[in-house]
């Protein structure tokens, strides 16, 4: 029972993590592309930054780790959009 536990705090510690950023994340065409606003993503990511400075400096490490984490995978979204730009060759057919 404790191992359940365990993995369900996890989970949701992680869900909430990548909840956070999916908002920001890439928005649906009406033609079903994915388009990524790296520039509100960026934007997102630097708000969180200064969050958790400021976070840190009120001794909220907790909090400002968080944020961090908040961060970082709004960042590694940002390089998963770029590569797949870089990577893509195009539609089928073209």
């Amino acid at each position: 029972m404790r191992r359940f536990t365990t993995l369900a705090v996890s989970a949701a510690i992680a869900g909430g993590v990548l909840f956070s950023a999916v908002p920001a994340q890439a928005a649906v065409s009406a033609k079903g592309q994915v388009t990524c606003h790296i520039d509100q993503m960026d934007a997102q990511a630097k708000e969180h930054k200064y969050k958790a400075a400021k976070l840190d400096r009120a001794g909220k490490h907790a909090a400002a780790k968080k944020e961090r984490a908040k961060a970082r995978s709004i960042e590694k979204r940002i390089r998963q959009c770029i590569d797949s730009e870089k990577n893509n060759p195009g539609p089928f057919g073209k």
